[in-house]
């Protein structure tokens, strides 16, 4: 008599582990190859200057990361950690109404520029400005 055999019923997952590791393999070695630059040409525009009552506040990064802080007459040289305070005492609590700008270097790191415009949300400023140099016509 012949005995029947029984089918597997289960499925065999290692080929699918086995692709599932080629393709992350693959992604990993190409995702830093996605992050690079690439180079923009922006385009240029002319802005004007808004009118405003009360005088900004100028926060300026030089090109070896010193901060510089200017209100009216005041002139000052805080850290990146003391900055919030200063522009707090600057704003006199109506943070809602304080404006900043805030003018890099053209070779200071931008990684410092976005860390003061870090610490300036943290200080509850809402009105932060870049500063530009007009163009040349």
């Amino acid at each position: 008599m012949r005995r029947r055999r029984r089918l597997l019923a289960e499925m065999n997952v290692v080929p699918y582990i086995d692709v599932s590791l080629v393709l992350l393999v693959i992604f990993m070695l190409s995702a830093p190859l996605l992050t690079q630059g690439v180079n923009v040409n922006l385009p240029k525009g002319v802005s004007k200057p808004v009118p405003d009552k009360t005088p900004p506040i100028v926060i300026s990064v030089a090109r070896n990361g010193s901060l510089s802080l200017q209100y009216k007459d005041q002139h000052e040289q805080p850290s990146l950690r003391d900055l919030p305070a200063a522009v707090r005492q600057l704003g006199k609590g109506d943070m809602e109404h304080l404006q900043v700008l805030v003018g890099g270097d053209a070779h200071a790191d931008y990684g410092k520029v976005m860390a003061v415009m870090a610490a300036l949300q943290q200080a509850g400023v809402s009105h932060v400005g870049l500063l530009t140099r007009p163009e040349q016509h």
